[in-house]
């Protein structure tokens, strides 16, 4: 099969696809690979390792675009990559669909087969595609909240830690899946008081006995949620309904509540946020500011430390892409069902029920093209 690795064009994305190690192997097993000049450089991956390894580097996105049976992204295809979509061709990246309705239709119209990273799931569950990213990601909003706290970018001038007799500062998580238990892990490795908030008391239970002292468990209610963030110095979105939008638990009212120069680090931003007034930001400009409350929403946060998340997430990824490869999308998704979970649509048809409920389309199960 050809193999396509575009180089990623969204703002401030440096992360890639494919390590010269997955190339290597997609090469001994028969495949080609087309990779775009200088798509591994943001992650410290040269041309010259890729060529090394049996990639074709290829300078023209266009020309991997047109020739690629499989196309390999972080990343989902931007607006002025959308014309580039072809009937029938796979795309095997991160889409998050439930969060934007154009990228959906685009996709929908190019007949293309879609297969997002985000919802590739285990039988237990487990989004194993999903989880190195949320990873990264959790403790990342540890390291930008603690930032966006100082005095210089607005923030409310504390220590995340503390020091001796001077209190630590209070940090809310909301959700204790992989983002939340990361960044719960983090900032209690840091000194802070933390409160975890969740809606399921068997993690809560799990939690308890796994994470430090200083982080606090809650059942997550409206009561407990507007409780906890009007104490908040830092609050952290960590909610995940796999495929479908975030719910809007923090109210635009709400923030009236919070403390002025207090911070919210939405992860969830990427299917659409869990506050009201969160909207998509970029590593260059990264927060806003609403209510006297600092909002940190970038909707790829993982791509600010490219090495280590590419790293992560190839690991992850790569023996479904071979899946994939070795075997083409039906007969794949047939051995596979933590793949077939993984289709969102294909041939115009939306296959994932999580993104035919949220926009009111049409839902096609999987199998009907297997």
């Amino acid at each position: 099969m050809k193999i396509g690795v575009p180089r990623e064009i969204k703002t401030n994305e440096s992360r890639v696809a494919l390590v010269p190690s997955g190339v290597a192997a997609l090469v001994a097993a028969g495949h080609e690979v087309w990779l775009e000049c200088g798509a591994g450089e943001g992650s410290g991956f040269s041309d010259e390792q890729y060529r090394t390894a049996g990639a074709q580097i290829i300078p023209d996105a266009d020309a991997i675009w047109a020739a690629a049976e499989l196309i390999v992204k972080v990343k989902e295809p931007i607006r002025s990559e959308w014309q580039r979509l072809r009937t029938g061709q796979i795309i095997f990246t991160y889409f998050h669909f439930a969060a934007d309705r154009e990228l959906t239709q685009a996709h929908l119209d190019s007949g293309a087969i879609c297969i997002a990273y985000e919802t590739v799931a285990q039988p237990t569950g487990e989004l194993p595609l999903l989880t190195p990213m949320s990873e990264v990601a959790g403790r990342m909003a540890v390291q930008e909240g603690a930032r966006y706290l100082e005095k210089l970018y607005g923030g409310r001038g504390v220590l995340l830690g503390g020091v001796p007799g001077v209190a630590p500062a209070h940090v809310v998580i909301i959700g204790g899946g992989v983002v939340g238990s990361n960044a719960a892990r983090l900032a209690a490795g840091l000194g802070a008081r933390v409160t975890l908030l969740d809606v399921s008391l068997e993690r809560l239970r799990r939690l308890s006995e796994v994470l430090p002292a200083n982080v606090q468990t809650l059942f997550s209610n409206r009561h407990n949620l507007l409780e906890q963030i009007t104490s908040a110095d830092l609050v952290i979105g960590g909610v995940l309904i796999p495929g479908a939008a975030a719910p809007r638990l923090i109210r635009r009212e709400d923030l009236k509540l919070m403390l002025p120069g207090s911070v919210i680090v939405d992860v969830a931003v990427d299917q659409g946020g869990c506050a009201e007034t969160t909207h998509p930001t970029t590593h260059e400009n990264p927060i806003y500011v609403v209510d006297g409350v600092i909002h940190y929403a970038v909707a790829n946060m993982p791509g600010g430390v490219p090495r280590t998340s590419t790293l992560a997430l190839t690991n992850a990824t790569f023996p479904y892409l071979l899946q994939l490869a070795n075997k083409g999308w039906k007969r794949a998704l047939q051995g596979s069902l933590p793949l077939r979970q993984g289709l969102n649509i294909a041939e115009g048809k939306v296959t994932y029920r999580a993104v035919a409920n949220t926009f009111d389309l049409p839902y096609t199960a999987p199998e009907n093209f297997l």
